[in-house]
């Protein structure tokens, strides 16, 4: 088990640039979250009255998480995760999800804003069967992430790879697609990527555009067509690419289609 203590107090607000909206804090925000500044709540608020749908995209995005990391668990017997872009802690993280079902899982979390570094640190706490770890680092790092997820991580044993709400903080394609083919490709047979993103509309496109007049990071929406392309040379599991809350959202949940997509595949 692993609980590192929090950064101090003077270490985390000198790392941490309060006056420039950080994704991981507006995605906070939306989810109802207490961890947060005046500048990520004028950037949350903001996309929220031009894109109201975005409330709802977090929040089911939230339950997919909960859906992908239990299917993987209990269905194809997954132990291992790498879960980047983790974002601030909220209820039914990865490992609590993972552990509920197999307290012997071990996951690693990945994420480079320091309050995300600070809470997890404080908070992400497995089983004593299993671990809880966290690395600090940046989705454009793959050798950095593999690297050091391997310390913690068997990778000649298949892990779940987690990518939710992260890859659109790559804008370029080509070096979007390649960041996903390093790591699927040091991942053994049997491993199996998730990918969950936000998709094109004209509200969500206005809403980053404003975003980006005032200091938050530039976000690029593909479209569901373009999320395919991550898994390919992967089994897409059916029902394949699809809106978010459409992913075997059960028998009881009647989800609607919205601007954001998802899929899990498998590599053979």
């Amino acid at each position: 088990m692993s609980n590192p203590s929090a950064l101090p107090a003077a270490s985390l607000a000198a790392s941490l640039n309060v006056s420039v909206p950080h994704s991981a804090r507006i995605w906070n925000r939306w989810l109802g979250g207490k961890d947060h500044f005046p500048a990520d709540r004028l950037a949350a608020d903001q996309a929220a009255e031009i894109f109201p749908e975005i409330i709802d995209i977090a929040r089911s995005s939230r339950r997919l998480l909960q859906r992908v990391v239990t299917h993987l668990t209990l269905g194809e017997g997954i132990r291992q995760f790498l879960d980047i872009g983790t974002g601030l802690p909220t209820a039914d993280n990865t490992h609590e999800v993972a552990q509920r079902e197999a307290p012997e899982s071990r996951v690693v979390y990945v994420d480079n804003d320091p309050l995300v570094l600070t809470h997890a640190r404080a908070l992400l706490v497995g089983t004593p069967e299993g671990v809880t770890s966290y690395v600090d680092a940046d989705v454009r790092e793959p050798g950095k992430i593999l690297r050091e997820a391997g310390k913690i991580l068997d990778f000649t044993k298949p892990v779940g790879l987690v990518l939710f709400g992260v890859m659109a903080n790559v804008i370029d394609d080509d070096e979007a697609y390649a960041i996903v083919g390093k790591l699927v490709d040091a991942l053994p047979s049997g491993s199996y990527l998730a990918l969950n993103d936000g998709t094109e509309s004209p509200e969500r496109s206005e809403a980053v555009r404003r975003n980006e007049r005032i200091g938050a990071a530039p976000y690029r929406s593909r479209t569901p067509e373009e999320l395919v392309h991550f898994f390919d040379g992967l089994e897409l599991l059916p029902p394949g690419v699809v809106s978010t809350p459409l992913w075997r959202p059960g028998k009881r949940a009647r989800g609607k289609a919205l601007a954001s997509h998802c899929g899990l595949a498998r590599k053979n």
